[in-house]
């Protein structure tokens, strides 16, 4: 079945990681043995070949760099433009994939749909993915007229916030509102027609947000509060919000947000027992708050900065998320309601958005 994952650091992982998605699995991970930069090395769970396998033909795939001042101690880069000049480093992959038949980007309607009939009519075996283009943090946009230049070469998505503070929004593990940089970014992504993302919003830039903002919004990457509490996830009510704007939010696969337990660089997936079905829970929570399904949907993240060490542990490659059609379907999800999770409710918002 045709999966749309809405959220996945593609270029982050081959421009910063040095990771060749044109390789097989098993390549891209003999390749990092015995590196020690990083957690996930030799762990990694995409490639171009797994997505394929996995039928996720189509995905909103990230730019992101962020900015940090002298204080802040993330990791980062020392100002906007050179967190631009890395995006553009990242755009320029993007541009190569294309190249090379692995990639198409998406920017319309009419683009979406053909490809979308490609990839349910027997699609061939190197049919390119096609990909709509996020920026994750908005620190790298220097000025009004940098976000215009993204929009032409594609921009259609954008999270004000990441981690700790940020020039826009302070997101994940800060707290406090839009920045007035932030609230003046909202009126031109309005403008433009970009798709606000609320993930990693922190609860006040949330509300702030939406108050401002009377334009398209979904969740890319984001799960349940109630089920894992944490400020990362969304609560009840921040859900509900969301709903009734007709978001859809796409369900993370990183271990610390599907279960309660988690300790990030502590707990293995066997520890916990934590396998793909847990994500059904964080399903059902959203669409018990909808009663509908029409308001969640996939947005895996996986390789976002972690690899198998940080996820299910029945999740070796990207393409065992096919296994949610059956977890679904035992659940007494109808086929209807399985496509619709699966990619339908992704697909049927950007026609809305698009139109």
């Amino acid at each position: 079945m045709l999966l749309f994952d809405a959220h996945l650091d593609l270029s982050m992982n081959a421009v910063e990681w040095n990771r060749d998605y044109t390789r097989s699995l098993d390549e891209v991970r003999y390749r990092e043995q015995g590196m020690t930069d990083k957690l996930d090395r030799a762990k990694g769970v995409i490639t171009f070949e797994e997505m394929r396998r996995g039928s996720i033909g189509l995905c909103v795939a990230t730019q992101i760099a962020r900015y940090v001042s002298l204080d802040n101690p993330l990791p980062g880069w020392h100002s906007p433009e050179i967190a631009w000049s890395i995006t553009q480093g990242q755009l320029a992959w993007y541009r190569e994939m294309e190249r090379i038949g692995q990639l198409v980007q998406i920017v319309d309607r009419d683009g979406l749909n053909r490809h979308v009939e490609l990839w349910q009519n027997d699609p061939p075996a190197d049919a390119p993915i096609g990909y709509i283009l996020s920026l994750e943090g908005a620190d790298s946009i220097c000025s009004p007229a940098h976000l215009e230049r993204a929009y032409e070469y594609g921009l259609r998505a954008l999270g004000p916030a990441h981690y700790g503070e940020g020039r826009y929004s302070p997101g994940t593990g800060s707290e406090g509102g839009l920045t007035p940089l932030g609230r003046d970014l909202l009126k031109q992504m309005r403008e433009l027609g970009i798709v606000l993302d609320a993930t990693h919003l922190t609860d006040e830039a949330f509300w702030e947000s939406l108050e401002l903002w009377d334009g398209p919004v979904w969740a890319s990457h984001n799960n349940c509060r109630a089920l894992v509490p944490a400020q990362r996830q969304f609560s009840d009510e921040q859900l509900k919000a969301l709903i009734e704007r007709d978001a859809v939010v796409g369900m993370a696969f990183d271990a610390w947000m599907m279960h309660p337990d988690w300790v990030r660089g502590t707990t293995t997936p066997q520890e916990t027992g934590l396998k793909i079905e847990r994500i059904a829970l964080h399903i059902d929570h959203i669409c018990q708050l909808a009663g509908n399904v029409r308001h969640v949907g996939i947005g895996s993240d996986l390789d976002g900065g972690f690899g198998t060490e940080q996820a299910p542990m029945d999740l070796e490659s990207i393409a065992d998320l096919q296994s949610l059609t059956t977890i679904l379907a035992d659940r007494g999800y109808s086929q209807a309601d399985v496509e619709a999770i699966m990619h339908g409710n992704w697909i049927r918002r950007l026609n809305e958005i698009w139109s």
